[in-house]
């Protein structure tokens, strides 16, 4: 059996990585604090390439 059923829904793993850099650039204003733009970008970037990765394994993961 497939992992997922349709390997285009592999972004939501990614989606979790975007979700808290949204939450590490959101919380400084919060607080006036001050934002740490290199860590928001790189937990962005984590985000996106973790959900290209996990769309090229469960893609190329065979079917049975």
């Amino acid at each position: 059996m497939h992992p997922l059923r349709h390997p285009r829904n592999a972004i939501f793993v990614g989606l979790i990585f975007v979700v808290v850099g949204l939450i590490y650039w959101i919380a400084p204003h919060l607080g006036n604090g001050l934002v740490d733009y290199a860590g928001f970008t790189m937990l962005l970037i984590l985000g996106l390439a973790m959900s290209i990765m996990a769309y090229v394994l469960i893609a190329g993961s065979p079917r049975s």
